[in-house]
């Protein structure tokens, strides 16, 4: 089941939909603000958001997915959530994995806790186009933010 079967299933609005969609970083409103931005790859993108991921006290770190064959001749999986191909093929764990710092109050006054946090990094100016791909990347995102994790697509800097 995805977003819009579960939105349709329960009557949800579809303009609540488009909003949560917009809040994870999967509807673009925003055009980039100089032409420089613009086109801007995933690789660059991905660099501006660690760095102002660690100005913002969070750490990420690169989550490389795949696999290889060892010098023993067996295969090796490595990345979140790819125990399996198939496993692989229904959700795609994201680019940056990390914890950011979350003060909590009430019960734990005081203590500071570690929220999980996903960005999956797209290029400037990328939309969602719901191919099988992006539709794994978005199952991983809704299951971090089911449990209370911080996830989402991400094509420029300002989404932590």
């Amino acid at each position: 089941m995805n977003l819009n079967l579960w939105a349709t299933k329960w009557g949800v609005p579809f303009e609540a939909v488009e909003d949560l969609r917009r809040s994870m970083g999967m509807i673009n409103t925003d055009l980039p603000s100089t032409r420089d931005e613009f086109g801007e790859s995933e690789n660059a993108v991905q660099t501006r958001i660690r760095l102002e991921a660690s100005q913002k006290g969070l750490r990420l770190w690169r989550n490389n997915v795949g696999g290889t064959y060892t010098a023993e001749g067996g295969f090796l999986r490595y990345g979140l959530a790819n125990d399996s191909k198939q496993m692989n093929k229904l959700i795609k764990s994201s680019d940056l994995i990390g914890l950011k710092p979350v003060l909590i109050t009430q019960a734990h006054v005081g203590h500071i806790v570690g929220q999980f946090v996903a960005r999956e990094v797209k290029e400037a100016g990328w939309q969602f186009s719901n191919d099988e791909r992006e539709q794994a990347q978005l199952n991983f995102l809704e299951l971090v933010i089911s449990l209370g994790g911080d996830a989402q697509f991400a094509d420029r800097v300002g989404t932590l």
